[in-house]
Formats: structure tokens, C-alpha cells, sequence
């Protein structure tokens, strides 16, 4: 085989690894997802935080539990610092948990 093919085959192995990886894992492995928030507590996410229900500013504990917010409720999270919105991204006149 050329060097050339060798190349494009580890290539494309070492990018198809970690799929390959995950397809193989049982199902109830792949769905068993733990966070350390409360998400019925969330009122709106930031990426460095979120703002619970009672208007308490709260950091996220930990990546993955903001990477399962944004994933799981996209209306109410907002992909930059809550630093950056007018009221620290308080969004008092919102308050979509009423009318749900």
C-alpha cells in the first residue's frame, strides 16, 4: 500500500475512533447521563451560569452540566456571559415557568 493511502487510512481511523467507540457501548451506558442541577429550577442559562426561578445567580458546577442544559431547554439558554445582557440577563418580564 502506498504511504500516502497508509496516511489517509490512520487518518480517517483515528477520526471515526471515538464514534466507533460509543456505537459499541450498550445502550443503557450511552444514556446514562447524571447532572447536578435541578433543570425544573433553571430560569434561563448563560454559559457561565444560570439564573435559578427565585433570581439567585448560580455558576454551572461543571461543563457537562451546562452542555445538558443547552442541549435539553435551547429556549431559555443563551450561548454568552449573562454579564453581557442589560440586568445580568435577568429576563424579569419572561417569566415562561408561569405558563407552562
Amino acid at each position: 500500500m502506498p504511504r500516502r493511502q497508509i496516511e489517509v487510512a490512520l487518518i480517517a481511523l483515528a477520526l471515526a475512533g471515538p464514534a466507533l467507540v460509543a456505537a459499541s457501548l450498550p445502550q443503557a451506558a450511552r444514556a446514562d447521563v447524571r447532572i447536578s442541577i435541578d433543570p425544573g429550577a433553571v430560569a434561563y442559562g448563560y454559559n457561565d451560569g444560570y439564573w435559578d426561578r427565585d433570581h439567585h445567580w448560580h455558576p454551572w458546577p461543571n461543563r457537562a452540566d451546562a452542555d445538558w442544559y443547552r442541549e435539553h431547554d435551547r429556549a431559555h439558554y443563551y450561548d454568552r456571559r449573562h454579564d453581557r445582557e442589560r440586568d445580568g440577563g435577568w429576563r424579569g418580564n419572561d417569566r415562561w415557568w408561569d405558563h407552562h
